[in-house]
């Protein structure tokens, strides 16, 4: 499949492990795609539950997906700085339908001020009985959140300011020339 080109629209869709469609995101413009990432960006997005509510994004976000790491990133860009919501999930496949990939409950947040969170370990641990996590899986999720806490720390990538200066202007320039 042809990867989509700065400037075009994708749907995003996140799984859970028993295969069942969690959450789909409408319209994320894109901003970069290379052999291993998709940058992204939405704003006032239409955001569809598996259960059937729809809710639109408040606030542009950048989204970060990488192929090889077990972890996405949502930049949400607020008026008192950027605040992380981080999904631990595989990385993503790219068809022709959307942008996909599976949500492995834990959450990482990362508020202004740096504070970070790890979110929903309850919900992890109820989906890893109930769907039968297996023990590679778990290990992976243990690894990647290292990974990740690392990255914040470090102000790697998407947690540095350059990108979301960068991607957000960049969105700001495809939106007044599409």
């Amino acid at each position: 499949m042809q990867l989509p080109k700065e400037g075009d629209y994708i749907a995003i869709q996140s799984y859970k492990h028993d295969g069942h469609l969690h959450r789909t995101w409408r319209d994320t413009m894109v901003l970069k795609t290379s052999e291993n990432e998709v940058i992204g960006c939405n704003d006032h997005t239409l955001v569809t539950e598996a259960d059937h509510r729809r809710w639109v994004t408040r606030e542009p976000a950048l989204v970060y997906f990488h192929r090889h790491y077990w972890f996405n990133i949502v930049t949400m860009l607020r008026e008192n700085g950027p605040s992380y919501y981080c999904n631990l999930a595989t990385p993503f496949v790219l068809d022709q339908e959307a942008l996909k990939y599976i949500d492995y409950d834990l959450d990482v947040k990362v508020f202004p001020n740096g504070e970070k969170r790890l979110l929903d370990v309850d919900e992890y641990a109820l989906h890893a009985h109930l769907w039968h996590y297996s023990q590679q899986i778990d290990d992976i999720l243990k690894y990647s959140t290292e990974t990740l806490i690392e990255w914040i720390d470090q102000h790697k990538g998407p947690f540095s300011q350059g990108y979301v200066e960068l991607w957000y202007q960049r969105y700001q320039e495809l939106l007044h020339h599409v």
